[in-house]
């Protein structure tokens, strides 16, 4: 997981952990830990309980979309 999430470092993501999900930009990958900034907030998350990745998702004119339905 370390190095799959290494590929979306500067990047807005929804990440997807165990009890709910995470939306923000990935600043830096460690050890066991990714850097996570939304609004200038930087939250550490352990790789241990993450689910999923996923960059945030844009409509046709490259704008985020409002409502994400996974």
């Amino acid at each position: 997981m370390k190095e799959l999430s290494k590929k979306f470092i500067g990047k807005e993501c929804l990440i997807y952990l165990i009890s709910g999900q995470i939306v923000g930009s990935i600043t830096e990958v460690g050890d066991n830990a990714i850097m996570v900034e939304k609004n200038g907030i930087v939250e550490v998350v352990n790789l241990d309980f993450v689910v999923r990745i996923r960059e945030y998702p844009k409509d046709k004119k490259g704008n985020k979309k409002k409502i994400v339905l996974d």
